[in-house]
């Protein structure tokens, strides 16, 4: 059995570590890897990973070991593979038992940028090791997109199942029959986004919303909002057609529930955008801000791809929404131009899912990558 170290730094939150929970869980359920997951911030990590003592430093859960990572960590040796997440440096005592047979990865961000093609699988000298770029993205040429393999039907079969939207709303304390005629829309989201003037537009449109926000940084400005000094997981809050409702931070596998249920989906980031894609349902994304507005460069290039080939009212107020959720500046009108094509990006949106889930999946072709490595070094 192959053995993989995987290190994660949580820089952003929920971002890396969710991806690389998400990760080893795939290499050690559908491909057999034995994985190693070095984490530095357990803390963190204990939100996504409810079952982490936080006093040890190492454990097994779900098949995965997972180890503290800090300037006490002494390394045995390295594995056949190790996976550096998102440029987070190897410490230089793991760097030293390494040997040019062992594979060395550096797993970078998801991007739809036209250059990530060209720069997917090179590799860099490190004296006798060879560090090899592995580049997620949105076509064959790159390394794919994070997708276990039963995912979208798993999904699909959510959206269609009113006794499973129910047993799940039921599960978070909700009531499913609760004007069940409303848009449902999920909000996730960094704390600097037009939160006000979204909820605003939300109360102010000709259709009933069912707003669903698990409990993150951004209660502050919906507390605000509402008027309230401070919410929490459980408040029922609304104003005309708005009715929001504060869930709690929810695992990775009711997150998926509930972008599933949702006939709308703000994500942010990385992980909760790619979960995004698999649920099927339109979205909004809102890439991590960036000095020189260079998110704003990525957004406009995962837009271009995305949209490629949708109908061009809707797709122009698919990317006026996008555009304005990201540059913090929304109208009501922009929103109620993009409800107005909510029929047509939903369609469109399912078909984009299914053609992405038909190229192979980052966890399968990194397998496969990782194996022509080691065969090419034998």
């Amino acid at each position: 059995m192959r053995h993989y170290d995987i290190f994660c730094k949580v820089v952003d939150n929920f971002g890396d570590i969710g991806i690389c929970w998400r990760l080893a869980k795939q290499l050690d359920i559908e491909h057999g890897i034995n994985i190693r997951l070095w984490i530095d911030d357990l803390n963190v990590a204990k939100q996504l990973i409810p079952a982490l003592d936080t006093a040890k430093r190492t454990q097994r859960i779900d098949n995965i070991t997972i180890s503290a990572w800090d300037a006490d960590t002494s390394f045995e040796q390295a594995a056949d593979a190790v996976i550096e997440a998102f440029g987070c440096e190897l410490p230089e005592s793991y760097l030293a038992r390494m040997q040019p047979d062992n594979i060395w990865i550096n797993l970078e961000y998801l991007s739809a940028e036209p250059w990530v093609e060209d720069f997917h699988a090179r590799h860099s000298n490190h004296g006798s090791l060879a560090r090899h770029f592995f580049f997620p993205g949105f076509t064959q040429a790159t390394g794919g997109l994070l997708r276990e393999h039963d995912i979208v039907e798993s999904n699909r079969n959510i959206a269609s199942g009113k006794q499973q939207q129910a047993d799940f709303f039921r599960q978070l304390n909700l009531n499913p029959d609760e004007n069940s005629a409303a848009l449902k829309i999920s909000l996730f989201s960094y704390p600097h986004a037009p939160i006000s003037d979204l909820l605003a537009a939300m109360a102010d449109s000709a259709t009933d919303i069912s707003c669903y926000a698990p409990a993150t940084s951004i209660l502050f400005s919906i507390a605000e909002f509402f008027g309230k000094e401070s919410i929490v997981a459980g408040e029922h809050l609304r104003r005309n057609n708005l009715s929001l409702h504060v869930l709690p931070f929810l695992s990775q596998a009711d997150y998926d529930k509930l972008l599933a249920s949702c006939d709308i989906n703000f994500v942010r980031g990385e992980d909760s955008w790619i979960r995004a894609i698999w649920a099927g349902k339109p979205f909004i994304w809102q890439p991590y801000r960036q000095t020189e507005n260079t998110h704003l460069t990525k957004l406009s290039a995962f837009l271009d791809v995305f949209y490629s080939g949708c109908e061009d009212v809707a797709r122009q107020a698919a990317i006026a929404m996008h555009k304005a959720w990201a540059s913090e500046q929304i109208t009501a009108s922009t929103w109620q131009d993009y409800l107005s094509n909510i029929s047509t990006l939903k369609t469109f949106t399912a078909q984009q899912t299914n053609a992405l889930a038909s190229q192979p999946d980052l966890a399968t072709n990194l397998v496969i990558y990782i194996e022509k490595l080691h065969h090419n070094k034998i």
